[in-house]
């Protein structure tokens, strides 16, 4: 078989074409092809073949430049060939870049708003002499399907019900197997048509003018594949909206007192009758460390990969054989989901014993499944270091693998050991599969049945991985471990977010492509057709801090350019190292933050040096005033320690990581004592300095770094991109995020425009999420009632309302808010459960204050906000049911 593949693409000087067929070699990795040119804009290669072929074939185009990739076509829909038996193929392709319609090719829109099942219309015996020409068509609904109409009796004679049908052999694109010899014509003109299956006389020709072809005589066995220009058709605006809640929050009749997989099928069910398509969860990975209840908090995974055990649906395993134990479970399911709130340690325990119990009685047949083995065998290079961690992590006590007695390392050996049922190493672990692989079963289950709801799942991506998890265990090489992820201050915090998580070493990751991270992302797109990336600057540059730090005013940003002492002189500040580095404490400072505790705080934890102190060496870190306070949890001790730690983080300069000649200025110090000791001069040389650095000279650095990584994960799977872009957003962030259609997301009480106080709804960018509240934020019936001189003015000035505010917040004017934002531009309108509910207030929970998932300048909150009604009860509340529904349709969103 030989494949002559051409394509026009004009080259500059140095630069040569690739051709790459994905997936061609025998060791499953790409070939790449080098192409010939004359003149340096027709570009070809000839590919013979001597081994089967697949029946298709997916490839793509490359720019090489001294051996090395410049550039490739966009990976999200790469060119398909057809092969259907002939000898010789002859392929005329057109170069691919990311398109404007971009999102049109998400399997959020092909696989689930616009799904459609149409029949192979090309399907049988290849004709002898062929054309087949391929035309892009995302601007389809799912009721349509694409028609070629022309000048033909074979193409219908410009009779639209007549037209040849083509065929989708890929999304949004289209085939149409032409028989030479029954043409008539050989300069045929056409157009493409968009024909609704409801509607047989409804047709959406294409605009311009007509296409024009040339049919060539072909030999015998020679097939000519054209791929033409995207139809011509009017592209839908899709606007959507849905609900934003966690698994572990839903409730129904049947759950164990938490949220389920099986629950999430319910709240499909609930979406799809009020004319939702989405559902945005927390993150579902396993976050097992302790197996108490810190372990809720769902953003410290053990594993990127592992699903959480407490979504099993225990409803959907078989039961147990002993009716005792049968009717003792089901007492404790009916007790647990009883309670307001969910109980993390009993009902993971309970769930985690019952699975024992039924991998004891079941397991082994349930594992001689085939759907086991191929579960088993597509996923086991990450399930068997998860399930190895687990059985250590529950031998040892802890998930802290460096205080291991032994296997602080993964060793290599054990996984063909652990992989292998005849071994006892096998045996050990497997209990952790058998949890895996029915979570995967039931998720997998959920994401299908959202799918034939016509129902969005989008999942969230945490910027992090836990220090104590498989990855950091596994492939330490990739993280930084003597660095801690957080947020710089910001509205929820003024003192920074200590995430704990180690930072990424982003050299080790681009060296192989970000592998790491397209294994992540494919194996969540197992389960979604979106994500919201958490924390999209952290791609950009992450705030990382100290070890030795515990909140976030010591950090800086990573990477960044940090600045040199003739750089900060060159502001007009004359840079005194020593001073402006070191924690700055005086007799005038101690008093104004101890008062009459200033002289215990001298005799115990200082040490004069000149005119100034210093911390004594055991208590010169914060962290080593945590351990020093430990245990000590009255108001006074609490109070004297959070001094201290303001006292170390008193500096005006903090060194770089990773160059001690280079300073980066310290986040919010001018709130604090060394800022108010400098004359006034220099806090204007600083503030040049400061608005400077922060502001205006990593934006270039910053943008070149997320356009390293960014491209790479969006384009690892057709999942819809969405991002989390609050805080401290550098202009170059709404940059990349145009440029690579990631959807934004909007809050009207958190404007992008610092010159604002509230957003204005109708210039949401198209590509964006609106929203009311996140789970980091109150719900908007506790923001309501925070500020009330806040209120009032987005009450008078926003919302265009008269006279003072209401409160608490009425059900009516919380419908108003809902409207609005439903109203939006936004593509996606996505609203918390708690907000949808505060419109009706006689279905609402009376305590807003039970409301709030989370509450971030804690970190150590306990995540446990459930449901206060079961879904079952929700789906019969026709009142707010239809009214959620008539507000969706009226807005336009479908």
């Amino acid at each position: 078989m030989n494949l002559h593949f051409n394509i026009n693409y004009n080259t500059r000087y140095g630069e040569e074409l690739a051709l790459n067929i994905i997936a061609f070699n025998d060791d499953g990795s790409d070939k790449t092809i080098a192409m010939d040119t004359d003149e340096g804009s027709q570009w070809s290669c000839n590919v013979a073949v001597d081994k089967k072929l697949p029946e298709t074939i997916d490839y793509y185009y490359s720019v090489m430049k001294n051996g090395c990739r410049a550039r490739h076509e966009w990976m999200v829909s790469p060119h398909r060939l057809e092969l259907d038996g002939s000898q010789t193929y002859h392929i005329y392709d057109n170069w691919t870049d990311l398109p404007d319609d971009a999102h049109l090719y998400s399997s959020a829109i092909t696989e689930c708003v616009a799904a459609r099942s149409h029949t192979n219309t090309q399907a049988g015996q290849r004709p002898r002499h062929a054309v087949v020409l391929k035309v892009k068509a995302p601007q389809l609904a799912g009721n349509q399907k694409l028609v070629m109409v022309g000048n033909d009796s074979l193409l219908g004679e410009w009779n639209a019900a007549k037209g040849y049908p083509m065929a989708e052999h890929k999304p949004n694109e289209w085939m149409a197997v032409i028989d030479t010899d029954r043409l008539f014509a050989k300069n045929i003109e056409f157009k493409f048509v968009a024909a609704d299956s409801e509607s047989p006389l409804a047709y959406k020709w294409e605009w311009g003018d007509n296409r024009r072809m040339s049919i060539p005589a072909l030999g015998a066995g020679e097939t000519m594949v054209c791929e033409l220009q995207q139809a011509r058709l009017e592209a839908p605006a899709w606007r959507m909206a849905g609900t934003v809640i966690p698994v572990f929050s839903l409730r129904s009749e049947g759950s164990f007192g938490v949220g389920d997989f099986g629950d999430l099928r319910l709240m499909t069910d609930w979406a799809a009758q009020t004319g939702q398509r989405a559902l945005q969860l927390l993150p579902i990975n396993d976050t097992g460390i302790t197996h108490t209840w810190t372990d809720s908090y769902p953003y410290n995974s053990i594993s990127i990969y592992a699903l959480h055990p407490q979504y099993t649906d225990l409803r959907q395993l078989p039961p147990l054989a002993d009716e005792a134990r049968r009717k003792h479970y089901e007492q404790l399911r009916t007790e647990l989901n009883a309670l307001p709130q969910i109980d993390y340690e009993r009902v993971n325990n309970a769930k985690l014993a019952y699975l024992r119990e039924l991998y004891a009685e079941q397991g082994e047949a349930m594992m001689q499944r085939g759907s086991f083995a191929q579960f088993f065998e597509a996923n086991k290079q990450w399930l068997v270091p998860y399930a190895a961690f687990c059985h250590y992590r529950d031998m040892y006590g802890t998930a802290s693998f460096g205080s291991w007695p032994d296997h602080r390392r993964f060793d290599e050996g054990e996984r063909l050991l652990m992989a292998n049922p005849a071994s006892e190493s096998y045996r050990e672990v497997a209990f952790w599969y058998f949890v895996q692989y029915n979570l995967y079963t039931q998720m997998r289950g959920a994401h299908e049945y959202a799918r034939s709801r016509n129902i969005i799942l989008k999942g969230d991506i945490p910027i992090g991985i836990s220090r104590d998890g498989v990855e950091a265990w596994v492939e330490p090489r990739y993280f930084n471990l003597n660095g801690q992820a957080g947020a710089p201050p910001d509205a929820f915090t003024t003192k920074g977010q200590n995430w704990g998580l180690p930072t990424y070493n982003w050299d080790a990751m681009l060296a192989d492509g970000c592998s790491w991270w397209v294994r992540r992302f494919r194996n969540m797109a197992e389960f979604f057709d979106a994500f919201r990336i958490d924390h999209v600057l952290g791609f950009f540059r992450i705030w990382e801090i100290p070890i030795d730090a515990v909140h976030g005013l010591l950090g800086q940003f990573s990477p960044s350019l940090g600045l040199s002492r003739e750089e900060i002189e060159a502001y007009g500040l004359h840079f005194q190292e020593e001073f402006y580095t070191t924690p700055f404490i005086t007799d005038w400072v101690l008093d104004r933050i101890f008062r009459e505790r200033a002289g215990e705080v001298k005799d115990n934890y200082l040490e004069r040096c000149g005119d100034r102190y210093r911390m004594l060496p055991q208590y010169d870190t914060q962290r080593k005033v945590e351990a020093a306070f430990s245990g000590k949890t009255s108001d006074s001790d609490t109070w004297l320690r959070d001094g201290l730690y303001a006292l170390i983080s008193d500096v005006l300069f903090v060194r770089d990581r990773k160059r001690h000649d280079l300073f980066h200025p310290r986040i919010g110090v001018q709130l604090d004592f060394i800022y108010e000791a400098l004359w006034d001069c220099d806090k204007e040389a600083f503030n040049r300095i400061y608005n400077d650095y922060f502001y205006h000279r990593n934006n270039q650095f910053w943008y070149e770094e997320a356009m390293k990584k960014l491209p790479i994960l969006t384009e690892a799977t057709r999942m819809l991109p969405c991002a989390e872009d609050l805080g401290m957003v550098p202009d170059c962030v709404p940059w990349v995020m145009r440029q690579l259609h990631i959807l934004s997301l909007e809050i009207q009480s958190m404007p992008k425009d610092n010159h604002l106080r509230f957003g204005a709804l109708e210039k949401n960018p198209y590509l964006s999420v609106c929203t009311i509240s996140t789970h980091d934020m109150p719900t908007l019936r506790q923001w309501w009632d925070e500020d009330w001189p806040q209120t009032q003015d987005f009450f008078n000035n926003t919302l265009n309302h008269q006279g003072p505010a209401p409160h608490p917040l009425p059900g009516w004017l919380a419908k108003d808010i809902v409207w609005r934002n439903l109203s939006s531009p936004s593509m996606l309108c996505l609203l918390s459960l708690q907000d949808w509910m505060a419109t009706d207030e006689d279905l609402r929970l009376a305590d807003a204050d039970a409301e709030r998932i989370n509450i971030p300048a804690n970190p150590r909150h306990y995540w446990r906000y459930r449901m206060h009604i079961t879904i079952e009860n929700l789906m019969k509340a026709e009142g707010f049911n239809r009214q959620i529904g008539d507000m969706i349709a009226a807005s336009g969103r479908k």
